[in-house]
């Protein structure tokens, strides 16, 4: 799946999981624009992506990583969390 579109799609399942409208978002952006992320047709910037991890009450990565679960379907969670372990400088660790 393209990741625009698994991130989209990311996006909406946890607004939906949260009983959020696309109105909820009104303070950090318009219905249109989250439409048209949740539809996969444009990618939104690391501080959008920050704003509505907390309007969603999630950590941004929740989104990202959501995102890239559903673009590389049938990777695990267990798997994506020890690759990224395994990249991250061990400064960062």
């Amino acid at each position: 799946m393209e990741l625009k579109r698994a991130f989209g799609l990311a996006l909406k399942q946890l607004r939906s999981e949260r009983n959020l409208s696309q109105e909820d978002f009104s303070d950090i952006s318009s219905r249109t624009y989250l439409s048209t992320l949740e539809r996969g047709l444009k990618s939104p910037t690391l501080d959008k992506v920050d704003e509505l991890a907390s309007v969603l009450e999630v950590h941004p990565l929740t989104l990202l990583v959501g995102g890239y679960l559903l673009k590389d379907s049938p990777i695990a969670l267990d798997e994506l969390f020890r690759r990224i372990r395994a990249e991250l400088p061990s400064q960062m660790k």
